[in-house]
């Protein structure tokens, strides 16, 4: 591959890893993002829900 397709390569899946990363931190610690599929017009809601929370557990604030 071309050195640019390469980075591109690199960038992609650090990104990506980090995103499935934050995933599973989330859905290791809240049970009601195990079942996201049974209501998946609530996602974005759940999901914000839980990350607001994971954030004041961690860090005292909002």
């Amino acid at each position: 591959l071309a050195p640019d397709h390469r980075t591109y390569n690199l960038l992609h899946t650090s990104l990506r890893c980090l995103g499935e990363r934050a995933a599973a931190t989330l859905k290791t610690r809240w049970r009601a993002l195990h079942r996201i599929t049974l209501s998946p017009t609530h996602i974005g809601t759940i999901t914000q829900a839980a990350l607001v929370l994971t954030h004041h557990e961690h860090h005292g604030r909002y």
